[in-house]
């Protein structure tokens, strides 16, 4: 019995490796790999060894003959993708680490604690004789994965525990709540490091550029779902749920987060790590009806097939699609089975009571209406014309107002330019040459803020080698300076300028804290939000051992 992935997988490859018989598509050094939704087994190839349901990071893979109602949809759509002819390799490559040329100590900086920066992290403590100190301004670490990844989808957080493998390594030790460009500069992080590597990510959100933008009601996703995450920047926000419709413009995976959480019954939120000040106002909430604005059509649609399948397996919303008549044409399998699970959705009977999502394609706002505050959403329909395959948007006079009294835009991130860098601002990342920053030596640069928002979460592994691979080629060349700074002497610095710092072993007393409320009210954890409550606790962790001393 073939096994089979079940949902929005990480794509850190860890199975395609783990496979003996090269029965996991795309691998890493396949083109479509970057830009595939998910990986895929192939039923036929597969010969349930079990060995991708160890090495997933996630928990994402199950046999065949042990699926729940809801996974078995993607009993097709692994098929499916297997279908198409391709050529792969004969059999899965396992990449070469590129070996220090010496044992002399290697001191690299990493700016940055999500995955990429913990990927980079993992591939430059494979090297013998090579410690990394990864540095950033929130107190804890994990990126998006703690701040991003919804609470309802406690299977994907659960790559932590990879990170936390990482993190036990020795060579490892954090500075968390320490801001390059605040607290310390380049030039001064590199005066302690052989290198330094910046994994900063996609910070700001993409404008709509249409009046009224700036009003009250007006919002990002982004915003809303650190919100909902305890992300201690926006615990202090406030969303007004009076309204009974909110707007989301876009449609994406972060797009269908929200509009999931808001349509979500609170008490069945409860059981999750939701923040506390977010459980608090759902309970309260008003909304009754998430619309989900697509300038395209349904076939255009940027939320993946796993994303859409779950939300569709959920027996407590009513779903509703406008806007496309969903018979597009397209020699996309995985575009077809999308339109193919809208088509179903269609047909479904309504579900009296229930909370609805609308999605609503080929649709743009026009403009945000209200004195003072958004009440209105003018949009108007589009035509979609196709140009030597690229379908566009054309606007047309169908024009129209939808009420509501919140807009969430979700139009996708862009990186920030960092104090001492280059930056391409038109395409919001860093420049460089496979990793290596331009115009600076002994710099580099890995995730988003080197590639763009694209890819998922396991994206950042193969990214975080390539740059490795260069920065430790240079190590080898003798290209990078010996720093001038020790270790201890950087510690002495960030401790003159910001006091308390946070390492590893503050970090798992934050962790341990926040499980053991949780458990106390029957979940996962309870998050803190507050930086100063972070701090007293973490200050309370237990004294490193000898040999761990150095980790922080």
């Amino acid at each position: 019995m073939p096994h089979v992935v079940t949902q929005a997988c990480c794509g850190d490859a860890s199975c395609v490796f783990a496979c003996p018989v090269n029965a996991i598509h795309p691998t890493p050094d396949e083109p479509d790999f970057g830009l595939a939704e998910m990986l895929y087994i192939d039923p036929v190839s597969c010969v349930d060894c079990g060995a991708c349901v160890t090495a997933c990071p996630v928990g994402a893979i199950a046999p065949q003959d042990k699926l729940t109602d809801a996974q078995l949809p993607f009993v097709d759509i692994n098929a499916m993708f297997h279908d198409v002819p391709r050529d792969h390799p004969a059999q899965a490559p396992v990449p070469a680490v590129v070996p220090r040329a010496t044992t002399d100590e290697l001191r690299v900086a990493i700016v940055g604690a999500g995955p990429a920066a913990l990927y980079a992290a993992d591939e430059l403590l494979k090297r013998p004789g090579t410690r990394v100190t990864v540095l950033d301004r929130l107190p804890t670490p994990h990126g998006l994965v703690r701040a991003g990844v919804a609470p309802d989808h406690q299977s994907t957080r659960s790559i932590e525990g990879l990170f936390r493998q990482i993190e036990e390594q020795d060579g490892f030790s954090y500075l968390l709540g320490v801001e390059v460009g605040t607290h310390l500069s380049h030039e001064e992080l590199a005066a302690h490091h052989h290198a330094v590597v910046y994994a900063t990510g996609a910070s700001r959100d993409r404008r709509l550029g249409i009046p009224g933008e700036d009003l009250a009601g007006s919002d990002t996703a982004t915003a809303f779902v650190a919100w909902y995450n305890a992300h201690p920047d926006h615990a202090a926000r406030t969303f007004d749920l009076s309204t009974e419709r909110v707007v989301v413009v876009g449609n994406g995976n972060v797009a269908l987060d929200v509009a999931r959480i808001l349509a979500t019954d609170p008490e069945r939120l409860a059981t999750t790590d939701i923040s506390d000040h977010a459980l608090e106002v759902l309970r309260g909430s008003a909304v009754r009806e998430i619309v989900l604005l697509g300038r395209r059509g349904a076939a255009q649609a940027a939320f993946t097939l796993p994303e859409l399948v779950g939300l569709l397996a959920r027996d407590d919303i009513e779903i509703v699609v406008e806007g496309d008549d969903l018979r597009a044409v397209t020699g996309d399998p995985i575009v077809q089975q999308k339109l193919a699970a809208l088509r179903a959705a269609q047909s479904r009977p309504a579900r009296p009571g229930a909370r609805r999502i609308v999605f609503r394609f080929a649709t743009s706002p026009l403009e945000l209406e209200g004195d003072g505050r958004v009440e209105a959403v003018r949009v108007c329909r589009n035509d979609l014309v196709e140009t030597t395959g690229v379908v566009t948007s054309v606007q047309t006079s169908d024009v129209e107002a939808i009420s509501t009294g919140l807009v969430l835009r979700s139009i996708g991130y862009r990186g920030a330019p960092l104090a001492g860098l280059p930056f391409d601002d038109a395409r919001a990342v860093v420049p460089h040459e496979l990793g290596r920053v331009a115009g600076m030596p002994r710099t580099y640069a890995v995730g988003w803020i080197k590639r763009g928002p694209s890819g998922f979460i396991g994206t950042n592994k193969t990214c975080a080698q390539e740059t490795v691979d260069r920065l430790i080629g240079d190590a080898n060349a003798g290209a990078l300076d010996v720093p001038v700074g020790s270790a201890a002497d950087l510690r002495r610095l960030v401790r003159s300028r910001v006091g308390s710092t946070i390492g590893v072993r503050g970090w798992r007393e934050i962790d341990r804290h926040e499980r053991a409320a949780g458990v106390r009210e029957g979940r996962p954890r309870r998050r803190m939000d507050d930086v100063g409550e972070m701090l007293e606790v973490a200050a309370h962790a237990a004294p490193a051992t000898r040999r761990r001393r150095s980790r922080g």
